[in-house]
């Protein structure tokens, strides 16, 4: 996938995760910062979306959201030309899978890649630039590539749940917390399309960045800038060690009623609650993770 291609499917990733309505604005320099990209390909993703009828534009003013967008990402993906194709996604989930079973190297080659997995150059170079966005592999000054240490013992998924468990519930107590009425609304209208049907219906990936942005507004409500950084590092890198736990959708009603609990004490400004309810609510995902983790150890000590 193309850097501008990667940046409009992240915009439209926003749109929908965000449930930002029709006439939502969309200045450039904000989506730059979120993405953390320049301003220039944002400009050139906004012009396809434009002509795609999933914005709007207006003279001297900007562009802005043209509709609601209540199909899955897949469907909106596929509608844009923006689909990864099966070759490329099958094979970042079988690295991933042969990493978790340790049957990749550390440091490996893109060669080796390349053969094992049979893929053209484009399919390499599209597989590999996925990985490194995600955070979970990087290339090595010189030649080859390294997989993150942190991420290939069972145990990293509980490990950054547990830094979380330290710093989430610190968050809703900083002075300065203040969550905006409308990211309090965007992140209940989420839960609730979950809840009435959308756990069923979204993809593995949609469900992991539901969950990293309501869990990232609450941090960013507390404006420090150190805990917003460290979530959001967490959060690059944890995909790889979460996505298989999105086939266990059974657990995800009750993390939704959860998740609107916690907005429910913090509408009524009652954070101690809420610090105390998210820390059980870690708690309650890290015992659910515990089972995955042990099928993770199974599977590295097999031969």
């Amino acid at each position: 996938m193309s850097v501008e291609s990667s940046i409009t499917k992240q915009i439209v990733e926003l749109i929908k995760t965000e449930a930002w309505d029709a006439g939502r604005h969309l200045p450039a320099q904000m989506l730059a910062d979120r993405l953390r990209v320049s301003r220039q390909p944002v400009n050139d993703a906004l012009a396809l979306l434009h002509e795609k009828g999933i914005v709007t534009r207006e003279h001297r003013r900007g562009y802005f959201v043209a509709r609601p967008l209540t199909e899955s990402m897949s469907e909106i993906v596929s509608h844009l030309g923006l689909a990864e194709s099966d070759v490329v996604t099958g094979t970042y989930f079988r690295i991933a899978d042969d990493l978790l079973r340790g049957s990749l190297p550390q440091e490996f080659s893109e060669q080796l890649i390349k053969t094992r997995y049979d893929l053209t150059a484009t399919q390499l170079n599209a597989v590999l630039g996925r990985i490194a966005k995600e955070g979970w592999a990087q290339r090595k000054p010189g030649y080859g590539w390294a997989f993150s240490a942190m991420l290939t013992t069972p145990d990293s998924l509980l490990q950054s749940y547990r830094l979380r468990l330290a710093l989430e519930p610190a968050a809703l107590l900083e002075p300065g917390f203040r969550l905006e009425r409308s990211v309090l609304e965007q992140c209940r209208a989420t839960e609730l399309r979950l809840l009435h049907g959308g756990i069923e219906s979204a993809t593995a990936d949609e469900l992991h960045d539901r969950g990293v942005r309501f869990h990232e507004s609450l941090v960013e409500a507390s404006g420090n800038a150190f805990f917003i950084d460290t979530i959001q590092r967490v959060n690059r890198v944890r995909r790889l060690l979460s996505y298989r736990s999105m086939a266990q959708r059974e657990r995800y009603p009750e993390h939704c009623r959860q998740h609107l609990h916690i907005l429910d004490l913090l509408e009524r400004e009652r954070n101690d609650e809420a610090s105390a309810f998210i820390r059980e609510h870690l708690l309650h995902t890290m015992s659910s993770l515990a089972k995955i983790e042990d099928v993770l150890r199974a599977q590295r000590n097999s031969p």
